[in-house]
């Protein structure tokens, strides 16, 4: 039984930090560099001045004119950075790198406000036997290390062959080793699993919007994600389980996370539904996702 709608951020962050956002745009600092990214859903005004931020920016996104915001181009102000960098995540279980970089898309190669579930996924592996965990639309890789480091066997999937390289060198930053790389189309992985009657205790779900698979195959979310928690359902133990989903998708509620799993899992008895989110610096909360989330452990 759900009682009511969450809202996380994590609270161990020493190298990320959003310092403003607002007028479609967000100021961070990823370790000791601060960047000028596009944020569609910062519809406010900013709390700082424009020139503040620019005066603070050492590399600003700008997106391309056809209105795609998540492709453009960076005007780097500091040439170092091309180059890339690395920060550090470090709790009391859990001490994570990656390697930054800019590319020509908005993203940097991590999504900070999922550093709330690393945590919630290193906490319920430590609490099962010898823990088997599949990553699905893996991206860098923040919860394959998280889980990988708390004592998971952990098999990592992304159809895009250059962002599983990028993880295994996080992994590698991370000083850790053994993780099963697999650059498939997620749902065709997941449905092999199913006929090889392969089992893990741990599923972690963070599908895009849209998305191409490595022959091709089409990805639309609205259209998919009921079949993909389906498959997901039929290969997650029945002894000792968790699973996370994540949906970044503009528009969609947390309470279609709520019936999906409702649908799909009517025996579990508490699930989280909420929203991820980051407070700036002047306390205005950012909405970065919606998540679904439960575990007998």
């Amino acid at each position: 039984m759900i009682q009511n709608l969450e809202l996380l951020t994590p609270q161990s962050w020493v190298d990320y930090e959003l310092i403003d956002s607002g007028n479609f745009h967000k100021l961070e600092r990823f370790g000791e560099y601060f960047l000028i990214r596009p944020e569609p859903q910062a519809v406010w005004e900013t709390s700082l001045e424009e020139e503040e931020w620019t005066k603070k920016a050492h590399a600003i996104f700008h997106k391309s004119d056809k209105g795609n915001v998540e492709k453009g181009n960076w005007e780097v102000i500091l040439p170092k950075l091309e180059s890339g960098w690395q920060i550090q995540y470090k709790t009391k279980s859990l001490n994570l790198k990656f390697k930054l970089s800019l590319s020509g898309y908005k993203h940097v190669g991590i999504f900070p406000e999922q550093a709330s579930n690393w945590d919630f996924i290193a906490e319920k592996c430590q609490k099962i036997n010898q823990p088997k965990v599949l990553n699905l639309f893996a991206y860098t890789g923040g919860a394959s290390l998280a889980a990988r480091q708390a004592g998971a066997s952990i098999t990592h999937v992304d159809s895009i062959k250059s962002t599983n390289m990028w993880a295994k060198e996080n992994m590698e930053v991370s000083g850790l080793d053994n993780i099963r790389w697999i650059t498939e189309d997620a749902m065709g992985f997941v449905k092999r699993e199913m006929r090889r009657n392969n089992r893990y205790h741990g599923i972690i779900l963070d599908p895009p919007a849209y998305g191409r698979g490595t022959d091709g195959e089409k990805w639309v979310l609205e259209e998919q994600i009921n079949e993909m928690i389906g498959l997901c359902k039929e290969i997650l133990d029945t002894d000792q389980y968790f699973f996370i989903i994540n949906l970044y998708s503009l528009g969609l509620s947390a309470l279609i996370v709520e019936n999906l799993l409702k649908y799909h899992f009517p025996k579990v008895q508490k699930m989280g539904i909420g929203e991820l989110y980051l407070s700036d610096s002047f306390q205005k909360r950012l909405p970065l996702g919606v998540f679904g989330r439960f575990s007998n452990v």
